[in-house]
């Protein structure tokens, strides 16, 4: 049985392995992992790779089932977040950074690094390598064992699946687990509780279950009792083993409420003193009461008493616990606040009378204040009517007696008025202290709107007393004399301690206050009215106390510049009265005339003296360079002076200073001052480094002014790149444009002003290329503004005329005729034209660019791809499309540079046969040439070409073997001029396609190629190949000269 569980295993696992690493779906991977969870046997056998036993041994084992439930729980989610690394690396797409997993992310640390053996699953992915802050791969493995991953993945997510199903109690074989955690057998401590009822047999058979309830709850025997589940089955053996109760069954009604309140049965509250009681207490500890019986269903209907656990106080509104009686802020009684209602039984109190009267139960002799609420409660009830607390033990009172001789002789029972109630004197101190705080604090908006601080308001409500002058009236009429008064006052009563002083020779004595001393020490002190008004705002309005802290205070400053090396008393007397008190101010008018010196240094118009870094006192130099070069720090000077002092490097000081601000490294910053320039190999300081922004090379200034300058000189603007890794590729005109923007900054400043002109002057022809009136010199390359309608156009430059339209050197013949015309006189009356043949005529029909539209008399020759020496731009010289790098095409997998041709194009036709080419105008009806021209040289093709000889591009005749029939062209030239007749007269190469070409143009150019299913050769090739001349039309840029 063991080995065919094993097999089973082996087999399940597989099957699921396999659907993991590669295209099987989620429902069969979910199936494979269901159907491992499932196979009956121990986890030390079940899994392979992961100690499965282990890892539940170590995060599972606890002394009780919740918490090891608890721990079980975080095992199973730390197992999903491996399973989703391990489901990362079995991805086809995996994340970016997977080679690594780092400690510090909270997930990781909160799951995976929280469990016993969560670092191994990963060494089991491959993670192996320890790093400083995680785990990582080897540097020598570039891709992950993606089989070995989805196994250990598999088991994982199998072990995840069965701690789930264990935990919600759905195992099919727990019994494997229950021997590993021991804990996992216990049960509550209570067991599940159920409820329990005996239906005798009659009445279940005759009546629906729910009718047999109602009819035994109206029974007074009948009551829903709870009872344990693991008792039920004894207890009915029990029952149906009476004779009389041979026919009776029980039937077993589980309450989701009793389940729901299984908690709740642990305790029991006590109707009367609320205490909280053991379920197995039957007294209560605290009243010794006993326990009501009271039935499950009771115990639904009426839940316990409500219990109060804290109150808010209604004068202050601070939280205090539900078993204080007085506020602990302000000490004042609980007021009576009636909790929320409870569904309880309370016993029937009487109604409270309308009013106390004598003799009557609300007799005030017969009232009693609750301890928890102080609420007043009469003597009929015995439960608070706030709080449903009970009324504690009345202590003996003596009883009043009442006459009964005054009761008697009163015919009428008459009720004395009731006294008007007496107003707490308490809440009258809170109405006043409000109204107060609300005049002061209307008084004081008034003054922030007037400029008064609140300081100020208050100060001056206490001065001016409780007249109808407001305060800020007051302050404006009275302060400024009662500052004066106090100026006054602070300098009499200097000049008397000055006077008793010399009176008793030195030896005054202290006063009240005990600061007359110090005062006798200095000269005379005049007070600002900013310093009496601050003495007058701290003493609270008192002038006396203001004049002498005034004088307090003044003392105190001035003995602070007396310490900053200001010894002049009378002097720091002055300047204090004249900042107003103010230290910093003072201060700074005591350092104006120290200050002088060097102002009128710094203004003066003679140049600062140079640093001299040999100078013998260090510290001087190294302020000079704090003070002029405004260094960060002190440090940073030192660092200057001392790289500067080095005798094996000769540093400028200002290169020293700017790299000693970028950094403080003494290695990095001789790194910076000894930069070698790839170009001269000679060393300079980053500052007299130059790079481009579209590389990181950087080259000397020398170097960068005289590439650039030779660049400009003799060689096209688009050559102008970085001298060192010739980037950036400037063919895309966007790019050009934005590249030469920052360029014109750099070259500005470097390159001499008729260089420079000249430079302006190429970027000037390069976007004149783009007008569609520019025209090229057909005798000295040179480029212009053609605004005229006349075809005879004369260069600036040579002074040669040329054709506007074809271009070629302008004859007597051209005028009057166009150009087709021309063309064909030539050809008839031209004997050097008719010598050269269809030579001629390719030279004629040579290579235009499309971009600068500059024309080359050459032929187009093998290689398609041809580059303009004017513009630099490259494109097929058989149908004008560019080549380029970055493909706009959709679908497009070619990652070099390349073009996209269409069908018609030369790069296609030159591999047909001139006999095939020929076929084809012939279909036409297109005429054309195979006899050689006479006057030419036999053997040998004359036709011009570009090539290119020791990497320099040259025009020299082919010299290729002419073949017969070829009209005296070499083979490759007369397929060329048989597509230039193709191309001339717009023919479709493709009605001469056989099957391949045509199977392959349609997957060329994205048309549907799909075959029907009954579709024979026939019908389906002229199907494709109506679709592929309907849908892809030839050549829009291919050149129609005829």
């Amino acid at each position: 049985m063991a080995s065919t569980l094993s097999d089973q295993l082996e087999e399940v696992r597989c099957h699921a392995e396999a659907c993991l690493y590669s295209t099987g779906s989620v429902l069969e991977v979910r199936a494979g992992i269901t159907a491992m969870a499932n196979i009956p046997l121990p986890p030390s056998v079940k899994y392979r790779y992961i100690a499965a036993e282990t890892m539940i041994i170590e995060n599972g084992v606890n002394n009780n089932r919740k918490e090891t439930i608890g721990s079980l729980q975080r095992l199973s989610t730390a197992l999903n977040i491996l399973e989703k690394y391990g489901c990362n690396l079995t991805s086809s797409s995996r994340p970016k950074y997977w080679r690594a997993v780092k400690h510090n992310n909270p997930v990781f640390r909160a799951t995976v690094d929280a469990i016993q053996g969560g670092r191994a699953v990963l060494c089991l992915y491959g993670y192996s390598n320890q790093q400083p802050d995680g785990l990582s791969f080897p540097d020598e493995v570039v891709e992950p064992d993606i089989e070995k991953v989805a196994a250990v993945t598999l088991e994982v997510m199998s072990l995840r699946m069965e701690l789930d199903m264990l935990i919600k109690e759905a195992h099919p074989h727990p019994e494997f687990f229950e021997r590993i955690i021991p804990s996992l057998n216990q049960k509550d401590e209570f067991g599940p509780i159920s409820d329990a009822v005996a239906i005798p047999s009659s009445l279940r058979e005759s009546q629906p279950l729910y009718m047999s309830l109602a009819s035994l709850s109206q029974s007074p025997t009948s009551a829903f009792l709870p009872v344990r589940t693991a008792n039920a089955s004894t207890s009915t053996s029990i029952s149906t083993r009476h004779t009389e109760r041979a026919n009776h069954h029980r039937t077993v009604v589980t309450s989701s409420k009793m389940r729901k309140n299984h908690s709740s049965l642990l305790s029991w509250h006590c109707t009367h003193c609320t205490r909280v009681n053991s379920n197995q207490d039957i007294l209560c500890e605290t009243c010794e009461r006993p326990r009501l019986a009271s039935s499950g269903a009771a115990k639904e209907e009426f839940p316990q008493p409500f219990t109060i656990t804290e109150w808010q106080c209604k004068s202050c509104t601070v939280v205090n616990a539900g078993s204080s009686i007085l506020c602990e802020v302000c000490e004042r009684p609980r007021l009576a606040t009636k909790p929320p209602a409870t569904p309880t039984r309370p016993t029937p109190t009487p109604n409270r009378p309308a009013a106390p009267v004598l003799g009557m139960p609300g007799d005030p002799d017969s009232q009693w204040m609750c301890q928890f609420c102080t609420y007043i409660n009469y003597t009929p009830a015995s439960v608070c009517e706030m709080c449903d607390l009970p009324r504690p033990e009345p202590t003996k009172m003596p009883v009043k007696v009442h006459p009964p001789s005054q009761v008697k002789k009163v015919p009428v029972l008459s009720v004395k008025p009731k006294d008007p109630p007496m107003e707490d004197p308490d809440l009258t101190r809170q109405k006043l202290m409000r109204e107060e705080g609300l005049k002061l604090i209307q008084l004081i908006r008034d003054g922030e709107k007037k400029g008064v601080s609140p300081e100020e308001v208050y100060t001056g409500m206490r001065v001016s007393g409780v007249g109808n002058i407001l305060p800020c009236d007051w302050l404006k009429a009275e302060l400024p004399h009662l500052l004066d008064q106090i100026c006054a006052t602070a300098t009499s009563s200097r000049a008397a301690d000055l006077k008793a002083g010399q009176n008793q020779n030195g030896t005054g004595t202290a006063e009240d206050t005990g600061v007359e001393e110090e005062q006798t020490r200095g000269g005379g002190v005049t007070l600002s009215r900013a310093e009496a008004k601050l003495a007058w705002l701290s003493a609270g309005g008192d002038t006396e106390r203001a004049a002498k802290q005034a004088l307090r205070d003044r003392h105190s400053k001035v003995k602070e510049l007396c310490s900053l090396g200001f010894t002049d008393e009378v002097r720091c007397q002055e300047v204090l009265r004249q900042s107003e008190g103010e230290v910093r101010g003072a201060l700074s008018l005591l350092q104006r005339p120290l200050m002088e010196p060097f102002h009128q240094r710094m203004w003066s118009d003679q140049p600062e003296p140079p640093i001299d870094i040999n100078h013998p006192d260090k510290q001087r130099v190294c302020r000079r360079l704090l003070a002029v070069y405004d260094l960060p720090s002190w440090g940073r000077c030192e660092l200057a002076l001392s790289l500067l002092q080095e005798r094996t490097a000769p540093y400028s000081l200002d290169d020293v200073v700017q790299a000693v601000r970028e950094s403080h490294d003494r290695d990095f910053i001789r790194r910076v001052l000894a930069k070698e320039c790839p170009i001269c190999l000679s060393d300079f300081p980053h500052s007299k480094m130059q790079s481009l922004t579209s590389c990181q090379c950087s080259v000397c200034c020398g170097c960068f002014q005289q590439h650039f300058t030779i660049a400009v000189r003799d060689k096209h603007i688009r050559d102008m790149v970085c001298p060192v890794c010739w980037e950036p590729d400037i063919n895309d005109p966007e790019h050009l444009n934005s590249y030469f923007s920052t360029l014109d900054i750099q070259l500005r400043e470097c390159l001499e002003p008729e260089v420079y002109d000249l430079f302006h002057k190429k970027l000037t022809e390069q976007a004149l290329i783009k007008d569609p009136k520019f025209l090229w010199c057909s005798h000295c390359s040179y480029g212009f503004i053609y605004d005229g309608d006349q075809l005879k156009v004369t260069c600036f430059q040579c002074r040669n005329s040329f054709c506007a339209q074809c271009k070629k050197p302008w004859e007597s013949q051209h005028g009057g005729l166009s150009c087709e015309r021309y063309q064909s006189w030539k050809r008839e009356n031209d004997p050097e034209y008719q010598r050269q043949g269809l030579a001629g005529y390719l030279r004629d029909n040579g290579i235009t660019c499309p971009n600068c539209r500059f024309q080359y008399a050459l032929s187009k020759g093998g290689c398609m791809h041809f580059s303009c020496s004017q513009c630099r731009y490259q494109f097929c010289s058989g149908c004008n499309n560019p080549f380029h790098t970055t493909c706009a095409v959709i679908h497009c997998s070619v990652t070099g540079l390349h073009a996209h041709h269409p069908r018609d194009c030369l790069f296609y036709l030159r591999d047909w046969e001139p006999g095939r080419l020929q076929a084809l105008l012939q279909n036409k009806g297109v005429e054309f040439n195979t006899d050689t021209p006479p006057g030419t040289q036999a053997g040998l093709c004359g036709v011009i070409e570009q090539k290119d000889e020791s990497g320099q591009q040259t025009d020299s005749a082919c010299g290729a073997q002419t073949q017969p029939g070829h009209a005296g062209l070499c083979e490759k030239h007369y397929r060329e001029y048989l597509v230039s007749l193709i191309n001339g007269h717009s023919i479709d190469p493709a009605p001469l396609f056989n099957a391949n070409e045509l199977v392959l143009a349609c997957r060329r150019y994205q048309v549907d190629d799909a075959r029907g299913e009954l579709e024979d050769d026939v019908t389906y090739y002229t199907r494709i190949l109506e679709k592929l001349i309907d849908e892809v039309p030839l050549g829009d840029k291919v050149p129609r000269k005829k």
